[in-house]
């Protein structure tokens, strides 16, 4: 029996990787997911949001970033957004389904809001802190959050291809439209909602960095860690966090950059994100 087994995790893999690290080492990523999807089942969740951003101010739409209170930096979808972030997921998401599958992995790509696999609603108004760094209320645009994840339908998928390439876009049912989602968000809940074995975070760095050095575990209790984390990282860490604390699974933090993720994440070559005590 293995270990997945033992713990009552699915032998699944999650690995959301970010667009820069597909942009810099696809080949290299393809390679790591196509070992891997010899022994076990990988759901792949992609990001992309430097080729939505370039996209974008190719067609004349100059993007927009917003501050949270808790200061997570993200992108501000309208309508006109969406429909470039559509596009541009599409596109990403058949480049990673025709990479594997010219190393032979049967591989499908789908988007979230297909079937669905995934719901969720429209934020009507979302709190920002401005350049004066004063708090204010807008309205939420197009971005919502996985409110419900279709379990049986992911796994019936995965009874039929090794590989599942998702694209984190989520459908609201009451108003009928389409949804733009963190993709690191979108990566733990999907990991929690199919009990995945492990999730992989996969980003253009090599792991978290505190104060120049490289932090091989954090976990929930490192609060004095966790406020020093920067803004992109952070969300990647507290996604990670959400997961195991859900679960009980293992997430990594890892460079994309070169080498084989998944050795790496096995191998103390990532930052792992624990329950325990933090160590560096």
């Amino acid at each position: 029996m293995d270990t997945a087994s033992k713990t009552g995790l699915a032998d699944i893999s999650v690995v959301k990787i970010g667009g820069r690290a597909l942009e810099r080492n696809l080949g290299g990523l393809l390679d790591s997911i196509a070992r891997e999807a010899r022994v076990r089942r990988i759901i792949v969740v992609h990001g992309g949001g430097d080729q939505v951003t370039r996209v974008s101010k190719a067609l004349g739409i100059e993007p927009r970033f917003v501050v949270s209170p808790q200061g997570i930096r993200s992108r501000y979808t309208s309508r006109e957004e969406l429909e470039v972030f559509i596009m541009v997921m599409s596109a990403i998401n058949r480049n990673i389904v025709s990479g594997l599958a010219r190393r032979g992995v049967e591989a499908l790509g789908v988007a979230g809001c297909d079937g669905p696999l995934f719901e969720g609603s429209r934020k009507k108004q979302i709190v920002i802190v401005d350049e004066r760094g004063r708090k204010r209320v807008i309205e939420g645009g197009y971005t919502g959050r996985i409110e419900r994840c279709h379990r049986e339908r992911i796994q019936r998928l995965l009874e039929l291809y090794r590989v599942l390439v998702i694209s984190p876009l989520v459908l609201d049912p009451s108003e009928g439209v389409l949804l733009n989602t963190d993709g690191d968000e979108a990566a733990a809940s999907i990991a929690s909602c199919v009990r995945a074995y492990e999730a992989i975070f996969v980003t253009d760095v090599p792991g978290v960095i505190i104060d120049g050095k490289i932090m091989l575990r954090i976990s929930a209790k490192d609060k004095e860690i966790l406020e020093k984390i920067g803004a992109g990282m952070n969300r990647k860490v507290l996604a990670a966090l959400k997961y195991i604390q859900e679960t009980g699974g293992k997430a990594y933090i890892c460079d994309g950059t070169s080498g084989d993720i998944f050795e790496k994440a096995r191998t103390s070559g990532c930052t792992e994100i624990t329950i325990g005590s933090l160590a560096l």
